[in-house]
């Protein structure tokens, strides 16, 4: 179902898409891409919305800074010091988290107005053209994000871009996950198939690979989140063709279960320590697939560049479920 959410200042219109499936009731935004509800049932079949949100417009305009639920672009996460070298040519890109450049710079891909379609009963389509210079990366890329509810009642999210001139590319959702549906997620359990992370300096951007072994970045047997963790572990399986299953989230008070798989070889674990008002640290979990960190900048990473004639794609999967 499509229908008018709200309208901008400059009087463009806002379309809210509402998907139901197996149970399962995701609504989407066509401003910034934001996925604004996720509701589904616990093990008493009792049904709640399990990602942050606002009720309006107005509150992702007046609080953008937490991304909530999101479409993170071009780059998602941190470019060191807002500048990267690509062919010979160094670009610099708006500091918006001085030092640094994040998640797209000051107008990235979530605070843009996407055009929305119909995909099939269960789906929406949205898709732009950011330009060439557009908060300083290079080449005209023409991206879209495909939001599909699966006959399980799991929400696929299918990127892809195709760009004229050499740039960057590195998509995610932004989503906070809370599946009792209200409180802090603090204790949620978590389950992540990553025997390495990526360290950080004190501006949170990467300084190598270390084993997650005997240290408190070990998930790889399921065990409480707990707080103070804004950091990207280096999944198992890779870069792969078909989403791969990484991550588990569960809630014991409710039973809710949520899955993650994902093509990308990273996953951000961020548990919203800095939340502000009208929520309060750590009450969502934000579990982001994407490239690593700083990539543009560390060769050795796998690499985020998009060039003419090649075609971006990256599927990740959120899928429900209780026990």
């Amino acid at each position: 179902m499509n229908e008018l959410f709200a309208t901008l200042s400059d009087g463009t219109p806002v379309h809210r898409w509402t998907l139901e499936r197996a149970g399962v009731r995701v609504r989407i935004l066509s401003y910034g891409g934001i996925v604004q509800s996720v509701e589904v049932p616990d093990r008493d079949g009792r049904t709640a919305d399990v990602v942050l949100g606002f009720a309006g417009l107005d509150g992702y305009l007046e609080h953008p800074g937490p991304y909530l639920g999101a479409f993170i672009g071009r780059y998602a996460n941190r470019i060191a010091g807002g500048r990267f070298e690509l062919d010979g040519l160094t670009y610099a890109l708006a500091p918006n988290n001085a030092p640094n450049s994040l998640h797209g710079g000051e107008n990235g891909f979530d605070k843009r107005v996407w055009d929305a379609e119909a995909v099939g009963e269960h789906g929406v389509r949205l898709s732009r053209v950011s330009a060439h210079g557009e908060e300083g990366f290079p080449g005209r890329l023409t991206v879209s994000g495909t939001y599909t509810l699966d006959e399980s009642g799991a929400l696929r999210i299918a990127y892809e871009a195709v760009t004229d001139a050499p740039t960057l590319v590195n998509l995610t959702n932004h989503s906070y996950f809370n599946l009792a549906g209200s409180g802090n997620a603090g204790g949620h359990e978590l389950r992540i198939a990553a025997s390495r992370f990526t360290p950080v300096d004190a501006d949170l951007i990467p300084t190598g690979v270390e084993e997650v072994a005997d240290t408190r970045f070990d998930f790889r047997q399921e065990r409480k989140v707990g707080a103070g963790y804004d950091h990207n572990f280096v999944l198992d399986k890779g870069v792969t063709e078909a989403p791969v299953e990484v991550a588990e989230l569960y809630d014991p008070s409710s039973g809710r279960v949520l899955t993650v798989a994902t093509t990308e070889p990273g996953l951000q674990l961020y548990t919203a320590d800095h939340l502000t008002e009208p929520f309060a640290p750590g009450d969502g979990i934000a579990l982001e697939t994407q490239h690593f960190p700083d990539s543009p900048n560390r060769p050795e990473f796998p690499s985020t560049v998009l060039r003419p004639g090649e075609v971006f794609r990256s599927e990740t999967v959120y899928g429900f479920g209780t026990r």
